[in-house]
């Protein structure tokens, strides 16, 4: 009875909202475990945990929802409530939420294909950057058949709740009893910002389990209020002094001296015997490519021929990790050398003017650096960071229309970048100077469009043939690059910005960070193969290793072929982990700890290793701490 006079009062539109809420929130959830079965573990007590969870995450997000429609059920006076003219003013606003709820649920079915995960900063950051992603939401899906479903199943919602909105529409209440209602919704919301976060009720033991319980709209306003954590607070942390004394000891190698006793100053010089090697450097950051995608690694799908071939003629580095899961996070550690701390990428912060980049490094050795993308820099921040990091900035703006055969949302193909990056060096070599040039590929990106003919999978048909043209464009950039005076003295690199997809059962799955190093260089370097596990940290020192570069390094990566690293450092946005001695040690934003013992890229829980932690620690917490206190920065002495 009390659930009837409710409906039919002025406060009966919330909860019929709230029933559609719940009652799409529930659907979505399940249709998405029915997608994903499998990786959810479907026993009896994660489903039941997934569905309470997912409850308990809905009425929280409703809470916030509610909370202008609360305030204007408040204000309005009877006489205004109950006319006709408010009546279909309300019908257009209930239509109008109904159809954002379905909007939102159609649209986490395409997100979760893509990315395995509910909605998170990947999102914000997709509606940050509209254009790109309406052009590649267009592209990929046939979008007018999707909003023409969406809208009649929200006018078919619409229809079968009428009855009972408008009985709430035609209610009168008295002003003070709207005001004591009033207060106890909106101390909902006001407690659940307080005690509420996306780990407060979490299932422990299955990353896709606990991502299908989560709401995704309660994610995207979770990833803007939390796009970058202070360490200290959200994780196990140790004394300051303690922490940077314990990574001068983890940073030292044979050919390092720190250039102070402040054990706050991780400057360090670098020497190597003999003379410095002018050697260009042309860096390949290929958009999402898994080393499950070669054959080295078992795949089987004959999609990376070409960069089968190179490999073997290069030197490969086979046990090498992204340190993240978004490009920002790829470029981050290549040109930083930085562990990826928790929150968004410094790509994307403030403040991340002049920091210490290999870009920075080269060009107070006279080199010309360039960031040469397919698309609008600003994306992402990155003209904005490479701009300010010691790079020239080449993108799509700088195409000439006679330099595009090929575009899509993301840029111009990726042959006709490379044929972009070689008329840069070009340039350069008549000018008699030492370049180095980080490229940035698309291709390999959904809606995975490419020039028809290249190869025998059709354009738009999937990730393979993205992955197999790509193979094909670098295939044919080094055929091109033999025919000019500059490939011999040029170091070229393959590697991956991170994978292709980064969702697994275990909070960090280190099969989904395993990526390819090809450093091909044939007059310079003897093919061979490394086993050294290492990450993308370790990239900047290992080529300044190659170029016998004396330089002072604040690097926390390490030269791979002089001073093995054998640890990677990864992690989400959120949880970070150290990878070392076969055991992953993960932090997660709410000073716990996981640890799993891995082999053959397979891992299962095991007990924590404090001496693990330790590292894991002074790691992340020295790195949060030199960033955010101007101490990364790059200052020629």
């Amino acid at each position: 009875m009390r659930f009837k006079s409710i409906l039919q009062s002025r406060y009966g539109g919330l909860l019929l909202f709230s029933l559609i809420f719940i009652t799409l929130s529930f659907l979505i959830r399940t249709i998405l475990l029915i997608g994903d079965f499998q990786n959810s573990d479907p026993g009896l007590i994660h489903i039941f945990q997934i569905y309470l969870y997912g409850l308990f995450y809905d009425l929280v997000t409703i809470s916030y929802f509610i909370i202008p429609f609360v305030f204007y059920l408040l204000i309005v006076p009877d006489r205004i409530f109950s006319t006709k003219i408010h009546k279909w003013i309300s019908y257009v606003f209930f239509i109008i939420t109904i159809g954002i709820l379905v909007f939102s649920g159609i649209g986490e079915w395409f997100f979760w294909e893509e990315f395995s995960v509910r909605y998170n900063f990947i999102a914000v950051d997709y509606l940050v950057y509209t254009h790109e992603v309406i052009s590649n939401i267009r592209e990929s899906y046939p979008m007018p058949i999707i909003i023409l479903g969406m809208l009649l199943l929200s006018a078919a919602i619409f229809a079968l709740v009428k009855k009972h909105f408008d009985k709430s529409i035609n209610s009168e209440s008295r002003f003070v009893s709207r005001l004591k209602l009033s207060l106890i919704l909106w101390l909902l919301p006001l407690l659940a910002f307080y005690s509420v976060n996306k780990s407060t009720a979490e299932i422990m033991d299955n990353t896709y389990s606990n991502e299908l319980a989560h709401n995704g709209i309660y994610q995207i306003f979770s990833a803007f209020r939390n796009n970058e954590l202070d360490y200290k607070a959200f994780y196990k942390d140790i004394d300051n002094k303690e922490a940077f004394t314990h990574l001068r000891e983890l940073i030292k190698t044979p050919n390092s001296t720190f250039t102070s006793e402040d054990v706050l100053d991780v400057t360090r010089q670098i020497t190597y015997p003999g003379e410095d090697k002018h050697y260009n450097v042309m860096l390949i950051t290929v958009e999402s490519l898994s080393g499950s995608f070669f054959k080295r690694f078992g795949n089987t799908n004959n999609i990376t021929p070409n960069l089968d071939t190179i490999a073997q003629q290069s030197l490969f580095f086979t046990n090498f990790y992204a340190t993240g899961t978004r490009t920002v996070r790829g470029m981050e550690a290549l040109t930083l050398s930085l562990p990826p701390t928790p929150g968004f990428s410094i790509v994307k912060r403030p403040h991340n003017e002049n920091m210490f980049t290999l870009g920075n490094v080269l060009k107070s050795k006279g080199y010309a650096n360039n960031f040469i993308y397919a698309g609008n820099g600003y994306f992402d921040n990155m003209n904005y960071f490479f701009g300010n990091s010691g790079y020239d900035i080449i993108d799509h703006k700088d195409f000439s229309s006679d330099e595009i055969t090929f575009e899509n949302a993301w840029g111009v193909c990726d042959e006709d970048l490379f044929a972009k990056a070689t008329q840069v060096a070009d340039s350069l070599y008549k000018k008699g100077q030492p370049f180095h040039n980080f490229i940035m590929t698309t291709s390999n990106h959904r809606p995975y469009t490419y020039p028809e003919g290249r190869i025998d999978i059709p354009s738009h048909s999937g990730r393979k043939g993205a992955v197999k043209y790509t193979d094909y464009a670098i295939a044919k950039f080094f055929r091109e690059a033999k025919k000019h005076p500059w490939f011999e003295n040029t170091i070229f690199v393959v590697v991956a910005d991170h994978c292709a997809s980064s969702a697994g059962k275990t909070s960090l799955p280190v099969k989904k960070y395993h990526i390819p190093l090809i450093v091909y260089a044939p007059a310079i370097i003897k093919p061979g193969e490394n086993a050294t596990l290492a990450s993308q940290i370790d990239f900047a020192p290992t080529i300044l290793g190659l170029l016998n570069m004396d330089y002072k390094s604040k690097f926390f990566g390490k030269d791979i072929l002089l001073d093995q690293p054998d640890r990677a450092l990864l992690g989400t946005y959120q949880k970070i982990g150290l990878l070392q001695h076969n055991q992953l040690t993960v932090q997660v934003p709410t000073k716990r700890t996981e640890a799993f013992q891995v082999d053959n890229l397979e891992q299962h829980v095991t007990q924590l290793n404090q001496e693990e932690l330790r590292d894991a620690i002074t790691y992340y917490q020295t790195a949060s701490y030199l960033f955010h206190n101007k101490l990364y920065n790059f200052t020629e002495k």
